[in-house]
């Protein structure tokens, strides 16, 4: 190839620089003309695909974020300031609120009249957003493609192709094109000698008219003007271009046709224009041989023979050898190559191509391989550009085979083998690629294979070969040795079949008639395969090593001055424009993200994250509620699912518009500053007309050319013939939108990472349309059927909204493809006129309609209902050929030669069928529903308009169902506001009137009450208010107010009549108010609640409504004369009439007076009979009768009647119950409980009735049989009804102990460790072989204590020992086997016979007891264990050999809560006997008593705690109450309510209780015993007893002889009780600070019900122990116990000194007796 040197003269250079693949090493050469030395810089590349790991097993390092640009950081570019390159003007900048930017089409919506006016626009997200980078560097790499910058500037493109063609047709016909032509001394451009011809009409017209010296001028030859210019410019053009634009002219439309028919149809969007014949499917060996391509080849092989009479001078030497000094180097060796030529297919005229044709050096062309990327997709022969033969080494280097094949769009498309598809794209355009359902998906790294339209280069064809092996004229791959091999393509010809002849293979290079006219075919050849850190490394040493060059010093900073954005987009632009310097860089673009991973996070991979559902992310804006993409049924790679960039300094995307015209948002996530440049839509022909102006060269091969976006033009010249230009700079963080048909372009300015998608807001509709209809005039596949979108969103979404602009767009469609099924029909019945099925289903097709007519509505692939011909979807109607297979659409079909039949039986044979998914009237039906939609607010506002029209004053019915009907309409109506405002005030006109229509107000006080609530102002404003509205003006208001609004209703004809009615009744009222006598009490009420009805203060309604009261009062009083009425019925009654004003003589008034005055007196003397002690019944009897003729309060009369009905009910069931326990039989006796709670409801009245003393007598005596129980207990100071409960629990413990079926065993283990158990749970005593131990008869639990000698285990809660007493090595011996060790005991254990005797005792009872049952139980357990102990206690048959069993039933005696003594005794004799321990004999067991040291009393206590010796020294509200007794006579009435016991604290006390043996871990494992309620509903009365004492001469427990020897050893006192206990911080005083009680008062003890019956129902266990001195759990004992106890104390202390006295002696004496036992 021949280029003009830069500079002029032979010593000009020419430059290349490469960023291409390499090995590691930098490689950058600057090749000079005499082949001087080289010089790399072009940074660090893997090798070009020689690696077959797949791109997603890759691993590499990962990217540093922190090392590129990213928003908000330190790296982030500035914005720039200044002008920019071209004096281009900015396009707008949004940055959107947060608000705003929620809802991206709503700002797309906001911002689009601004941003279509430039095409593009940048918005800048708010601070607050900025989403992460969510790819995982280390996995991710891609692709790249090699792009040239002045390759793709269409000028330059079109320069060097048509010198490289120049270059070819003269070294065919022996003359070598070394050097330019020199004109003053300057190499001569033939490139623009020939546009400068060419433009002035051709060679004929500018030697005819002169303009060659105009010319020189235009070529800039106008600085010194030579005599010879023009002869110098004739002759240049005569030797040099003249022979080839004739050939040009011969060859070209012969060319032009082989294209056509290899692309199956017109290259142009015309038809017309085309030199292809009607029939579309000749061969080329059917040619004729007049046809163009057939003069073409004529032509040419007729030069060839005059190629011997051509300049021999020129000829260079047929041998290799290196590059002369003086040889001419085209500027782009090495660098660009078009895709026709070899990399160097120029070849200078002084040296030798080095290889000739293969018979004469043996050199055969390699051909393609089976992986070649040229290999067809679909196993069809392609076209194959003449650039990817193997050209031989010229020009000093060695060439690339792999030859610029791939387009823009050519990134993610791989080479397939021999036999392989790649149905995954349509390779037609850059995003026409389609994922689909059916394909496996992508691996990463896949690449689409197709760079030009889907349709194969050879129609038809279905062989594929290789280059080479067939001849193209024939079609035959026979007589290998005549094929002659085309020097650019490698297409072989017969020498035989080329037209004329050749005999013998021509001397020079020979090239076929297509590689001279050339295609004008350009793609991008593939890079290498990068992580993002090698491309990151790769790109910063590119622009590194460029521009340091360039860099001036800066004597301030001491450096190189930093290169600027500036300098970098004019450093972009003289490259584009440069002949001389290539530089080639590497893109990373068109990345699926679907295989490579997306920048944004996704839902699937990220679904915690925010932004994966962010309307912004890239990911999910395509499919926004609002965007059309939507309804597309599948995902459309780069379109619907974004597509990823990475790009380096000079890389750049050419001029194109979005497929289907749609948006585009692209972001960038970090790197370099990208620079766009943008057309508005409304420039976009303008600029297509530019392009075919600037280059038509390229146009004329390629119509698509702006499809392949492939070529740049500066926007220089774009501005020059009149396209507005527009830029914008994008940084890390930030948007382009590109609107609908602009085109926009642009390059980087270094390492970047950017994310781009499509999106269709509703406003693209329009713009769709016509993208559809330019990709089917130029015959380009669309990336989804525009036709099936809109009828898939007419089906799914019915809103108003979106049928505003579904209804023109299905409009459009309907009438095209009404239109385009007429004009089918017409060509159908053109031959033959006739009826068929598409006229009228019912009717059958004629004798000539062959044609088969189907209604198809299924969903098939798109690829089968795509037209063969035009590649347009034919959604609607399809023409199918059954012999082919292929569909047309309806333009095309029949003219389309599907197969062999002629046009008109294609129209209407039997193998073809037209299949139609809606029929007409169907296809209608789906427009007009959605066109009604559509129509709906206008429907609606048309109606209202007619509303408002038709009268002046509308009907407020009618305006509330317009209101209401749009209302439900879901869209924006401009007159709804207005028309709600209006009937708003029309219903609340309405609302107001109602309450004056209406005879009940319903908006006024509809709840008096409620009105008379809150506090007074308020409802003094609310009466104000009301009585504001009831004046009787408003009404007149409210008419003058309906004709101001003007508007007609009932309620206006209602209210004027109600108005009227008003003015009538005042007449009438004033008339009865004249003289009210005249008229009945009924006749003024009803005239009075017609006046109410109104609703308004009509004046008269108010002296009406008094007259009608002063009348009802006195007929109600003689109606209530004879009746009986309370007292306050009776002043009631009285005031009220004192209200009315009622005269004060009236009769009924001062009779009513003095019946008012009479039942005061009465009351007065019944409540004082009632306040006094002793009631006297007689007067009470009298005030009772009086009561009948009097009005009295009813209060008083029910408590006179209720004491005199409590007396009545007491005494006879006094006297019942008396005469009852004198009853024989024990059984018909009353029970203890029954008398109680009769004797407990004597104390609410104030005297007892008569038989109460004798009564009382017989409870006595049978509470002394209880006291004698509880004594026999050991339980002398606890209340009585404790002695059931205690008795509940000797029965449980009892069972255990004398359970038969608990026989002896030998010694065993215990089972396990299980938690001691609390009182309150019970033990698992569900497995019945479960073993017992210890003297309780329980399985094991808690600590164990295994005894020495027995090897028995025994609770150590049973035995009191602590945990920490006991070492685990110490020896224990039991209380069996030593009868020294005392077994610690809660109370005490009566005799058997003892409780027999108290059981005999219960026939004399007066009444039965609620223990008798319990108690026989006892006595039967106990006697029925005696008398199975008999053998055993036989002193006569005992031996040692039973020592074991004796043992065991000692066990068993010592844990029961009964003493058998006898057998005690016999046990403990007999094991000292055998097995003595103690060294003397067990001494006589004759009682058991309690181990427990006696608790200190209250009054004790707090002595202790104040170190107070005497008693009368404590406080005063510290001392015990002093009691005075007085003796009373059974028949004198009790004259004082008895004062009741205060209650204790219900919380635990802080102050601890003494536990001197109580340390063990574990309470003893006894049953949680569910108490019955006690009967009593209150506890009963301690009343005073002499004979009762609270202690015996068997007290198991001592109390302290007196306050002053509890205190007389302050050291040896417990510290328990000592005044610096640490266990005793501090007392509470609540528990001390109750009433006392003397005997004579009756006690109604809230404690006593708190223990009872009448709270809590169930006594737990720890209120048991507390109340019984038992330690069950082993925590203190609470303050109500304490009280209790002192209580009981103090009522003994009243029982008088000498008691006393005793009492404590007996005491002592048994705390002495205790003390000795235990010692």
């Amino acid at each position: 190839m021949v280029v003009p040197p830069s500079t002029g003269g032979a010593s000009s250079t020419s430059t290349t620089i490469r960023a291409s693949p390499a090995n590691g090493v930098p490689a950058t050469n600057t090749r000079t003309k005499s082949g001087g030395p080289t010089f790399n810089s072009n940074g660090y590349h893997p090798p070009l695909n020689t690696s077959t790991v797949p791109l997603s097993a890759r691993r590499a390092q990962p990217l540093d974020m922190s090392s590129v640009e990213r928003r908000g950081q330190p790296l982030a570019a500035r914005e720039r300031r200044g002008p920019r390159a071209h004096a281009l003007q900015e396009a707008p900048t949004f940055r959107p609120t947060e608000e705003e930017f929620k809802d991206p089409m709503e700002y797309m919506r906001k911002i689009a009249p601004e941003g279509r006016k430039y095409g593009i626009a940048k918005i800048i997200p708010p601070d607050t957003w900025n989403p992460g980078f969510a790819i995982d560097t280390e996995k991710f790499h891609f692709r790249t493609r090699r792009q040239e910058l002045n390759s793709v500037e269409g000028g330059t493109r079109a320069n060097l192709n048509y010198l490289d063609q120049l270059a070819k047709f003269h070294k065919q016909h022996g003359t070598n094109l070394n050097r330019f032509p020199s004109v003053d001394k300057r190499p001569l451009d033939l490139y623009k000698l020939k546009k400068a011809v060419e433009t002035r009409g051709g060679f004929d017209k500018v030697c005819k008219l002169k303009k060659w010296a105009e010319i020189g001028r235009d070529l800039g030859y106008s600085g010194k003007i030579m005599s010879s210019l023009s002869t110098s410019l004739k002759n240049s053009y005569q030797k040099w271009l003249h022979p080839y634009e004739e050939y040009l002219r011969v060859a070209k439309p012969g060319v032009q046709q082989q294209l056509e028919f290899e692309y199956g149809g017109p290259l142009t969007p015309s038809p017309a224009n085309s030199p292809m014949k009607k029939s579309l499917q000749h061969t080329p060996s059917s040619l004729h041989g007049d046809s163009p391509a057939m003069r073409a080849s004529a032509a040419l092989n007729a030069s060839l023979k005059d190629s011997d009479e051509n300049d021999k001078d020129t000829q260079m030497p047929e041998i290799c050898r290196p590059i002369s000094s003086s040889g001419f180097t085209a500027v782009n060796a090495g660098g660009f190559t078009p895709v026709n030529a070899s990399p160097a297919s120029f070849t200078a005229v002084n040296f030798s191509n080095g290889i000739k044709r293969e018979s004469e050096n043996g050199f055969t062309p390699p051909g393609h391989s089976a992986e070649s990327p040229m290999d067809s997709t679909k196993n069809t022969p392609e076209y194959r550009p003449s650039g990817l033969s193997a050209a031989p080494l010229t020009n000093g280097h060695v060439p690339n085979h792999m030859k610029r094949q791939y387009s823009h769009d050519s990134h993610d498309r791989i080479p397939h083998k021999e036999g392989g598809s790649t149905d995954d794209c349509d390779g037609a355009g850059r995003r026409s690629k389609r994922l689909k359902k059916e394909a496996a998906p992508m691996v990463a790294g896949s690449h689409m294979t197709m760079f030009r339209p889907s349709t194969p280069r050879i129609a038809g064809g279905t062989e594929s070969g290789k280059p080479g092996e067939k001849c193209e004229g024939c079609g035959k791959g026979d007589d290998a040795t005549s094929l002659l091999l085309c020097d650019s393509c490698e297409n072989g010809y017969h020498k035989y079949c080329l037209d004329p002849p050749i005999k013998s293979v021509p001397d020079y290079d020979w090239h076929c008639p297509r590689c001279l006219v050339g295609t004008g075919e350009f793609g991008f050849e593939e890079g290498g395969i990068y992580s993002l850190k090698q491309f990151q490394e790769k790109a910063h040493h590119f622009k590194e090593s460029y521009f340091l060059p360039r860099l001036r010093f800066c004597p301030i900073l001491n450096d190189n001055k930093p290169v600027t954005e500036d300098q970098v987009e004019q450093e972009f632009w003289r490259l584009v424009e440069s002949l001389t310097e290539t530089v080639e860089v590497e893109y990373g673009a068109d990345i699926h993200s679907t295989t490579h991973g997306s920048g944004f996070p996704t839902i699937e991979k990220n679904p915690l994250d925010p932004y994966s559902t962010d309307p912004w992310n890239l990911n999910i804006l395509p499919l926004h509620p609002e965007s059309l993409f939507r309804h597309i049924k599948s995902d459309i790679s780069g379109m619907t699912v974004p597509w990823l960039y990475v790009g380096m300094c000079f890389s750049t995307f050419c001029w194109h518009n979005e497929d289907h015209y749609t948006y585009s948002a692209n972001y960038q996530h970090f790197g370099a500053t990208k620079t766009w440049y943008g057309i508005p839509g409304e420039d976009a022909e303008k600029f297509e007309n530019a392009m075919r102006e600037a280059v038509p060269e390229l146009f004329e091969t390629q119509p698509d050319l702006l499809f392949q976006l492939v070529t740049l033009l500066p926007p220089e010249q774009l501005k020059k013939a009149g396209v507005r230009v527009y830029a914008l700079d994008q940084r890390a963080g930030q948007f382009v939108v590109t609107f609908p048909q602009a085109y926009h372009a642009g390059f980087n300015h270094g390492f970047n990472f950017n994310e781009a998608v499509n999106f269709a807001p509703p406003d693209w509709q329009p713009y769709g349309e016509l993208g559809v209809q330019r990709s089917q005039e130029y015959r380009r596949p669309p990336c989804f059927s525009n036709d099936e979108l809109l009828l898939t969103a007419a089906a799914r979404d019915t809103t108003i909204k979106t049928a505003k602009w579904l209804a023109p767009a299905l409009e459009r469609l309907r009438d095209r493809e009404l239109e385009e099924r007429q004009n089918f029909v017409t060509k159908h019945k053109e031959p033959n006129d006739h009826y068929c099925k598409i006229d009228e289903p019912s009717v059958e097709s004629g004798p000539h309609c062959e044609l088969t007519f189907i209604r198809d509505d299924e969903d098939v692939p798109e690829a089968e209902y795509q037209c063969t011909f035009c590649k347009a979807y034919s959604y609607l109607s399809r023409f199918q050929c059954m012999k082919s297979s292929k569909i047309l659409c309806l333009l095309h079909a029949g003219t389309y030669e599907c197969c062999e039949s002629s046009e008109e039986h294609r129209l209407t044979g039997l193998d073809h069928a037209l299949r139609y998914r809606f029929t007409d009237d169907a296809l209608c039906n789906v427009v007009q529903k959605v066109r009604d939609r559509a129509n709906m607010p206008e429907v609606w506002a048309s109606k209202l308009e007619k509303a408002l029209e038709e009268d002046a004053r509308p009907q407020l019915k009618t305006l509330r169902s317009l209101l209401s009907e749009g209302e439900r309409i879901p869209y924006e109506l401009p007159q709804l506001a207005s028309l709600k405002q209006f009937v708003e005030r029309c219903n609340d006109w309405v609302e107001e009137a109602t309450n004056y229509i209406t005879r009940k107000q319903q908006n006024r006080r509809k709840n008096e009450k409620a009105w008379r609530k809150g506090n007074s102002a308020k409802a003094a404003e609310m009466e104000e208010r009301d009585r504001e509205l009831r004046k009787i003006e408003n009404i007149e208001k409210l008419l003058a107010d309906a004709d101001e609004i003007s508007f007609d209703c009932p309620e206006i004809t209602t209210l004027r009549d109600r108005a009227k009615d008003i003015e009538r009744f005042r007449e009438d009222a004033r008339t009865a108010l004249l003289n009210p006598r005249l008229h009945s009490t009924q006749e003024i009420e009803a005239l009075a609640d017609a006046g109410k009805g109104f609703n308004v203060d009509v004046p008269e309604v108010e002296e009406l409504d008094k007259v009608v009261q002063q009348m009802k009062w006195n007929d109600q009083a003689r109606e209530r004369r004879g009746q009986f009425q309370t007292l306050q019925d009776v002043g009631d009654f009285v005031q009220q009439g004192i209200d009315l004003a009622i005269p004060d003589l009236n009769e009924h008034l001062v009779y009513f007076k003095d019946q008012k005055q009479q039942g005061e007196l009465w009351e007065a003397k019944a409540k004082e009979l009632m306040a006094v002690e002793a009631v006297h019944y007689q007067q009470l009897e009298a005030l009772s009768g009086q009561a009948s003729a009097l009005p009295v309060t009813p209060e008083t009369l029910a408590a006179v009647d209720g004491i005199l009905t409590k007396q009545r009910e007491a005494h006879k069931q006094i006297v019942s119950l008396y005469e009852r326990s004198k009853d024989p039989d024990l059984r018909m006796r009353p029970t203890y409980k029954s008398v109680r709670d009769v004797m407990e409801a004597l104390a609410d009245l104030n005297s007892k009735p008569t038989g109460t003393i004798d009564l009382e007598k017989e409870q006595k005596k049978h509470e002394d049989w209880m006291r004698k129980g509880k004594k026999l207990f050991g339980k002398a100071n606890a209340p009585l009804h404790i002695l059931h409960i205690h008795m509940q629990g000797v029965e449980y413990r009892n069972s255990k102990c004398f359970d038969l079926q608990d026989r002896p065993r030998e010694p065993v283990e215990p089972a396990s460790r299980e938690q001691t158990p609390e009182e309150a749970e019970s033990p698992d005593l569900s497995s019945s072989t479960r073993d017992v131990f210890c003297i309780c008869r329980h399985p094991e639990a808690g600590m164990m204590i295994e005894c020495e000698l027995c090897r028995e285990w025994y609770h150590s809660r049973c035995l009191k020992i602590a945990r920490g007493k006991l070492k685990e090595d110490d020896k224990y011996t039991c209380p069996i086997c030593d009868w020294r060790v005392k077994i610690p005991r809660d109370a005490s254990r009566p005799k058997l016979e003892e409780l027999q005797q108290w059981q005999s005792e219960i026939s004399t009872l007066p009444f039965q007891p609620e223990e008798e049952s319990c108690l026989a139980n006892i006595v039967n357990t106990a006697q029925d264990f005696r008398d199975y102990m008999r053998p055993y206690t036989n002193p006569m048959v005992s031996t040692h050999l039973e020592l074991d069993k004796q043992r065991f039933y000692l066990r068993k005696i010592e844990g029961a809560d009964i003493l058998l003594a006898y057998e005690t005794n016999f046990f403990r004799q007999a094991l000292h006997k055998y097995a003595p321990v103690a060294p003397e004999p067990p001494p006589v067991l004759e009682n058991s008593l309690s181990t427990r040291k006696p608790r200190p009393t209250k009054q004790q206590k707090l002595m202790a705690q104040l170190g107070v010796e005497n008693p009368d020294d404590l406080p005063q509200h510290l001392r015990t109450k002093q009691h005075s007794f007085t003796k009373r006579k059974s028949s004198e009435p009790h004259v004082k309510q008895p004062l009741p016991l205060q209650p204790a604290p219900s919380g635990r006390s802080d102050t601890p209780l003494s536990r001197p043996h109580s340390t063990s871990t574990g309470a003893p494992p006894l049953p949680n015993i569910s108490l019955a309620q006690h009967p009593d509903q209150h506890a009963p009365p301690f009343g005073y007893d002499p004979h009762f004492s609270m202690s015996s001469p068997n007290q198991d427990s001592p109390t302290f002889t007196s306050p002053h020897s509890f205190m007389q050893d302050q050291n040896s006192l417990s510290s328990d009780f000592g005044p610096h206990s640490p266990r005793a911080p501090g007392l509470d005083p609540p528990l001390y600070t109750g009433s006392a009680f003397g005997p004579n008062e009756h006690v109604d003890s809230p404690m006593l019900n708190q223990y009872g019956s009448s709270q809590g129902g169930t006594m737990d266990d720890s209120l048991f122990a507390a109340l019984t001195n038992q330690d069950v759990d082993g925590l203190e004992s609470s303050h109500a116990s304490e009280a209790l106890h002192d209580s009981l104390v103090a009522s003994t202390n009243a029982h008088g000194e000498a008691e006393e006295e005793a009492d404590l002696e007996r005491d002592a004496e048994g705390s002495r007796l205790t003390d000795t036992s235990l010692d």
